[in-house]
């Protein structure tokens, strides 16, 4: 459970050191300069009462000069003024980077790995904040069918776009890697990840700690042995077998138990119904897209994070890819099953805001399907649709063999 008062807390103190930081780096500056003329004038006042016998007037700036000329010869006068000169440089130039900067990036500098805990927690807020303004509606059996009604509409604007038809891969090429990724695509587009090859992001700090963060958040993943076992849940029964279930039962009753509180017990109804609703239309299989482009981003994230090798990434978006390519046919009809998929999992959670967020999924999938290279996108439409393996073929290549093991 995320602790919203103590993330803003921390995000608040961070702030404030930032804003500290700067304002000590100016005043210790002006402290240096305004030192350095306080020494100058009570050098040039002792020098004055040596010779005179009387205090120097304030006032008689031009005795102050003439003494100074006695006491540093003009080379020392010179380098004083150039050094002070240089600091005021120096600093004004801290001051316009620091501006230059802006707050994340600079705080990023000054913070270091804590900055991955401090970005994470304003998007956590920020994704809060956003959530808390807009209007939420009652899940009830109204909003149900209204959210049936957007699906279907969503899913015939996937169908309508233009795709290239399946082509052969060639075994042991890496197009089959390279499809593995890109099986991540739709939650890659979500989160702005690197298509092009295992590495979501650049390794930094900065962003290790946001995928921590993100896996940790969103999934409840703290290391290798829970990604794997998630891995091993969505490979072997997933929402696939959940929507089976949904479909195979005639009551609802047949699913509810006394054990389940009222949460669990909304959630299994609004699935039931989901299932009843659309059995007639798509079979269990069609929610393979929704269960494989979730494995498939966990493979790239525990593989970045060094949770898993390369080589373990590896094969289990080769295994993901034939389970893909024997289900599916095309892009769209992945991207369908995933938006699928994506609404069933926010009715059982009983999150209403779905509308937006089938939104961002479907906006994702026309980028990757009909956008430009040099726009970061079209990669679905650069890379085209398998076709399935016979079964002889369907043999993990040589460079696939690392096992996966917790």
């Amino acid at each position: 459970m995320v602790d919203l008062d103590k993330i803003r807390k921390r995000a608040q103190a961070a702030t404030e050191k930032a804003a500290e930081s700067l304002q000590t780096s100016i005043e210790e500056r002006n402290q240096y300069i305004e030192q350095m003329r306080e020494k100058l004038k009570v050098s040039a006042e002792s020098d004055g009462a040596a010779q005179d016998g009387t205090a120097q007037s304030a006032a008689d700036a031009q005795r102050q000069v003439e003494l100074l000329g006695k006491m540093f010869s003009p080379e020392m006068i010179q380098q004083i003024t150039a050094t002070e000169e240089m600091i005021q440089q120096t600093v004004d130039q801290k001051v316009a980077e620091a501006t230059a900067l802006g707050v994340e990036r600079l705080m990023g500098q000054m913070f270091g790995e804590d900055m991955g805990i401090i970005s994470a927690a304003l998007e956590t807020l920020a994704m809060e904040d956003e959530e808390e303004a807009s209007e939420e509606r009652e899940l009830d059996l109204a909003l149900e069918q209204e959210l049936y009604a957007l699906l279907d509409q969503k899913l015939a604007q996937i169908e309508a776009l233009p795709e290239t038809e399946p082509v052969t891969y060639p075994k042991n090429t890496p197009q089959w890697n390279h499809f593995g990724i890109l099986l991540s695509g739709m939650i890659s587009r979500l989160n702005s990840h690197d298509l092009n090859g295992m590495d979501v992001e650049l390794h930094t700090p900065v962003m290790e700690q946001q995928i921590v963060s993100l896996v940790r958040r969103s999934w409840g993943i703290n290391g290798r042995s829970e990604l794997l076992d998630t891995i091993r849940y969505l490979g072997q029964e997933g929402y696939e077998l959940r929507y089976r279930t949904y479909c195979d039962a005639d009551t609802m009753e047949l699913l509810l138990d006394e054990t389940m509180d009222e949460e669990e017990q909304g959630s299994t109804c609004r699935g039931w119904r989901f299932a009843q609703h659309y059995k007639a239309h798509y079979s269990p299989g069609f929610m393979t897209g929704w269960d494989v482009g979730r494995a498939a981003m966990l493979a790239r994230w525990g593989c970045y994070l060094g949770w898993i090798t390369e080589g373990e990434a590896e094969g289990i978006l080769w295994e993901f890819s034939q389970r893909a390519v024997e289900r599916l046919h095309s892009w769209r009809q992945f991207a369908s099953s995933y938006l699928f998929g994506g609404l069933m999992w926010k009715l059982l959670c009983g999150d209403s805001a779905v509308e937006s967020y089938l939104g961002y999924l479907t906006d994702a999938a026309i980028d990757l399907l009909t956008g430009k290279p040099e726009d970061n996108e079209g990669q679905w439409k650069e890379c085209p649709w398998p076709e399935a393996l016979g079964a002889f073929e369907r043999k993990r290549p040589e460079r696939h063999k690392s096992e996966v093991s917790s």
